[in-house]
């Protein structure tokens, strides 16, 4: 299979329902995505000290994160180079070493190979163990979390997070301290495709109102009003949708970041103590930010929900399934009554079991299944709510979307994710920076907007 042109739209905000579905999709993806973007490893709290390490994946790839001597990150392949055996079958925990139970190769805390046994009796002085080191992986972190990457020639973190940065920096780098992750991970498995539950996240603000129409009238507050998508909610200013270059994105909810917790007095008082830094140090279009709900993707399968607080990676499984990896998100410097408070509340709705978890967890396998027909999968699926209501923004970076309910994040995703299975290396990519945002047409939307809205009479 070669490129992807026939699968997504970008003019017509339509994709075929194949990229649910079809193998060589899939195939693709794990080459030219999987293989060529930085994704989410862990965060420094999962990793604090020396000889500390975890076992995670990127893609189908099996991986050790370790702490090394010096307080630096080391990845590798979790594959014995001698016969491929998995060598660290523990979720976590500490070592000097690890060793292989099959033949007892031992490798150090750095991936190296540091003894065989019967060495010289079975392999006669023959054998270079410096080129036997287990396969190295590019680590890089920003705000203290852990990404990993397979490609050489891929950008460095910050510049592949590039815009994305600004937002980000004012929840996991706003207060002093910033976020960290509280694990071990809740697992499960979901037949889906790893997509649906990344675009959801990414801008699937159309679907609050309608699939969690029973919890939200449930949980009360804020977003109860939101239940049953009503004709007289107030669209335009619920809040805001995002994209930036390499596919991430967000929307917002404004005033909403604790909206989903039952038990909040602990979070609402963090947050209220705070605000005043983040407006001092970022001002008021970054402390909207910070008191509103998020529904984030980082390309291409890391997502996080802030005010919620849930952390979630989506390790694809093949095209039909995936393992969910889920964690608790909360402020470092929170008391530990508030953090325990926050994890309680995030378990309670989007963990494992949780009651908007199972929500979504039926329109996710849904959604992938029903493209296993030969005549369905022929079909297209359509992302154009919003369109030309979005462009650049004279503060916000990237592309903004008028409303939280809208799929300007989704046509972001897909648009990189296209460009990602057409190009054959990062080199390619860069050529289209200058010109990434070319598909947004309505380059006057903000300033012609902002414009109306400053001469509308003040009450």
């Amino acid at each position: 299979m070669n490129g992807s042109s026939t699968l997504v739209d970008n003019a017509g905000a339509s994709q075929s329902r194949r990229v649910f579905w079809d193998q060589d999709v899939y195939q693709l993806e794990l080459e030219r995505i999987f293989s060529r973007c930085w994704l989410m490893l862990g965060h420094d709290s999962l990793v604090p000290k020396p000889g500390d390490f975890i076992t995670t994946y990127m893609a189908e790839d099996r991986v050790i994160l370790s702490r090394q001597s010096d307080g630096s990150l080391k990845a590798f392949i979790n594959s014995c180079t001698h016969r491929g055996n998995q060598i660290c079958h523990a979720d976590s925990g500490s070592a000097k070493a690890f060793v292989c139970n099959y033949h007892g190769w031992v490798f150090g805390q750095d991936g190296s190979l540091v003894d065989v046994p019967m060495e010289e009796r079975c392999y006669h002085s023959d054998l270079d163990k410096s080129k036997l080191g287990l396969a190295p992986i590019r680590v890089e972190t920003y705000k203290g979390f852990i990404f990993g990457c397979h490609d050489p020639e891929a950008p460095s973190l910050e510049d592949y997070l590039g815009d994305f940065c600004w937002y980000l920096d004012t929840i996991w780098g706003g207060p002093e301290g910033g976020m960290e992750l509280l694990g071990p991970p809740l697992k499960s498995t979901l037949a889906c495709n790893w997509k649906v539950p990344t675009e959801n996240f990414v801008g699937d603000g159309y679907h609050v109102g309608w699939t969690h129409a029973a919890a939200l009238q449930m949980i009360g507050g804020e977003l109860a009003g939101l239940s049953g998508n009503r004709a007289d909610m107030p669209f335009d200013d619920l809040g805001l949708q995002f994209t930036m270059r390499h596919g991430h994105g967000f929307g917002v909810i404004d005033n909403a970041a604790t909206a989903i917790h039952v038990k909040r007095d602990g979070y609402v008082n963090y947050l209220e103590e705070t605000r005043g830094e983040i407006r001092e140090k970022f001002g008021p279009e970054r402390e909207r930010l910070y008191v509103g709900h998020w529904n984030a993707s980082i390309f291409p399968n890391c997502s996080f929900l802030y005010g919620t607080n849930t952390f979630k990676i989506w390790h694809p499984r093949g095209p039909h399934e995936i393992e969910v990896w889920t964690y608790t998100m909360v402020p470092k410097n929170a008391d530990t009554e508030t953090k325990r408070s926050i994890q309680r509340e995030a378990i309670r709705s989007f963990g494992t079991a949780g009651t908007l978890e199972s929500d979504d967890g039926e329109n996710m396998s849904s959604a992938t299944y029903s493209n296993n027909g030969i005549i369905t999968r022929k079909g297209r699926m359509n992302s154009s709510m919003g369109k030309d209501r979005e462009g650049p923004h004279p503060v916000y970076p990237g592309i903004v979307g008028v409303s939280f309910i809208g799929e300007t994040s989704y046509r972001g995703f897909y648009r990189f994710w296209q460009e990602m299975l057409d190009a054959p290396d990062w080199a390619a990519i860069r050529a289209n920076d200058d010109t990434w945002d070319a598909m947004w047409t309505n380059r006057n939307f903000w300033p012609d907007r902002l414009s109306a809205k400053q001469a509308e009479p003040q009450d």
